[in-house]
């Protein structure tokens, strides 16, 4: 038996953040180049929530959203699209951020499956809107966000999201209701197989919130100005639209634009300090520096996440820019921070080297992750920093299934969800992960780590992107196969890149083949698909395979 405390007994509720941000930030601005036109637009927290409570009504009164029914939203970052993170979940209702680089058949599926009722997107996506209403048959509301004058950009038969909620009163009774309820759903990019609802919480979003507000996580506090390049469309844009009203940061959004030219002149227009993004932004972004002889001096911090930090891109920023590069780890199952790489105490005043080596892993665990290790038998491996498993969670912003009850196989059966990441774990809790299942590479029954193989090819002085991928060799069981993107004006020269890679990783990790690819092929979240690649070099043969 237990004795109950005597606290009051609130729920967290999502609408609670933004009315904070009004209440205590109200001056502090949200910034946004305006995804129809190009311009900026500046408003503060407190205009965000008068216009919120104008679209809680509008969805209320005259699209007649009830709790718990699904809304989708098909935008970029803006002004508008944080306004509906708010007002959709406020109202008691669920906000589906769809991934527009999806096929249109495949967000078409996502629609229908998720049972949306009303679907808001951007200018840019009319024609994909076109090509996927007919097959939404549910969705009952196409919203298009801006003015009247966009309406006829689309053959679907449209409302102008100003005059929506211009229509309404910002007057809105916002409801109290069980903190578990559910507030967002986002689909998993469904590699294999249909896409997977991962189906949030208010509960389990504020306490993410709270947790990537700490200063070790993300920190942006009241003085912050930050950037989130990833999309609000990729796990809540990693929850900076959440953490910002909460701790009063100034919240820069990019709009459509997201080139090396415009995040420039985002970043020095608006003195941003903070910015996240997945690696292939801060690689057209360091292009865009280096050919232009510009510089990003504002910038503090850059948190990485998507797939790995490559050594050669911490190095560029770090020791030509004066920029800290900060690599973090997580999933759509995750909300989606895990893991973030804030160094300790003890590290203070290592090497450059030893620097490096510390920065270039995931990260140590975020308070309210629980985090294990397992063998192919299921047995707990040591936090050594060399027993790789693969990586189980769990904790209170962490699935616990999927919508509508796909996916059991992703979940063991005491609780724990198998995020399908091959790592290992030091004794103060830095993860370092080796490979994806199924991306390692198994070569005479030992394995490579593949993105260790690309980051050490990515130092490489001619080479814009580089992917490994293992394929089969008669003697070998499989060897890597390195697939390279080179900077524009560079010749292929396979022995040089050999040549470099010799003593950078182990010897026998060193690729039997190497293949030029024009552009590589990236995914809906800005990784480069390892399937598509897989399925282009389906016929490719190793020259030294004996059995060739």
């Amino acid at each position: 038996m237990t004795m109950r405390g005597e606290m009051m007994d609130m729920p967290l509720m999502i609408s609670g953040i933004l009315r904070h941000g009004a209440r205590c930030h109200g001056e502090r601005e949200i910034v946004t180049r305006l995804p129809e036109s190009g311009q900026i637009h500046r408003y503060g927290y407190g205009d965000a929530w008068t216009r919120t409570g104008q679209l809680a009504n509008a969805l209320t009164k005259a699209l007649k959203i009830k709790p718990t029914d699904r809304v989708s939203t098909i935008a970029w970052n803006s002004h508008r699209h944080f306004e509906l993170y708010y007002g959709i979940s406020g109202i008691g209702a669920v906000v589906h951020t769809v991934n527009p680089r999806l096929a249109p058949d495949q967000i078409a599926w996502m629609l229908e499956h998720a049972q949306s009722k009303a679907v808001f997107f951007d200018v840019q996506f009319a024609p994909l809107v076109d090509a996927i209403a007919p097959h939404a048959k549910g969705v009952k509301h196409w919203v298009i966000l801006g003015g009247s004058e966009l309406t006829s950009k689309t053959k679907v038969k449209s409302t102008a999201y100003e005059d929506l909620i211009g229509a309404h009163k910002a007057d809105f009774d916002w409801p109290q209701f069980d903190e578990n309820a559910a507030a967002g759903l986002c689909y998993t990019s469904g590699t294999t197989g249909d896409p997977k609802g991962v189906l949030y919480s208010h509960r389990s979003t504020v306490l993410h919130a709270m947790a990537t507000c700490a200063s070790d996580v993300i920190g942006v506090g009241a003085k912050g100005v930050a950037l989130p390049v990833v999309p609000m469309f990729h796990v809540n844009a990693w929850g900076i639209p959440y953490a910002t009203p909460m701790t009063g940061a100034k919240l820069v959004m990019p709009g459509a634009q997201l080139d090396g030219a415009s995040l420039h002149e985002l970043i020095e227009t608006e003195k941003v300090n903070y910015v996240a993004g997945v690696p292939t932004v801060w690689l057209g972004l360091l292009q865009y520096l280096r050919e232009n002889d510009k510089r990003i001096d504002s910038v503090e911090r850059v948190l990485i996440g998507g797939s790995a930090l490559p050594e050669a891109l911490l190095r560029a920023y770090e020791d030509n820019y004066g920029v800290r590069m900060q690599q973090g780890w997580g999933m759509t199952e995750m909300s989606p921070l895990g893991t973030v790489n804030t160094p300790l105490p003890k590290h203070e005043g290592l090497d450059r080297e030893a620097e490096v080596k510390v920065k270039l892993k995931q990260g140590r665990l975020v308070y309210g992750v629980d985090m294990r290790i397992v063998d192919d038998e299921g047995k707990e491996l040591p936090w050594d920093g060399q027993s790789a498993g693969h990586v189980h969670v769990r904790g209170p912003w962490i699935a616990s299934g999927y919508f509508r009850g796909a996916g059991r196989e992703s979940f063991t059966d005491d609780g724990w969800f198998k995020t399908g990441d091959v790592a290992h774990l030091d004794r103060d809790g830095f993860m370092t992960i080796t490979d994806r299942s199924k991306d390692v590479i198994k070569s005479g029954g030992e394995w490579i780590s593949s993105i260790d193989l690309e980051n050490a090819a990515m130092g490489h002085p001619d080479i814009a992107m580089a992917a490994a991928v293992g394929m089969p060799h008669t003697k070998w069981q499989e060897r890597p196969l390195l697939v390279v993107q080179l900077l524009p004006g560079k010749e292929p020269n396979p022995e040089s890149i050999i040549e470099y890679l010799e003593g950078k990783v182990a010897k026998w990790w060193i690729p039997n083949g190497i293949v030029f690819i024009d552009q590589m092929p990236i995914g809906a979240t800005g990784k480069i698909l390892k399937t598509k690649l897989r399925e282009i070099y389906a016929d490719y043969r190793f020259p030294d395979d004996p059995g060739v």
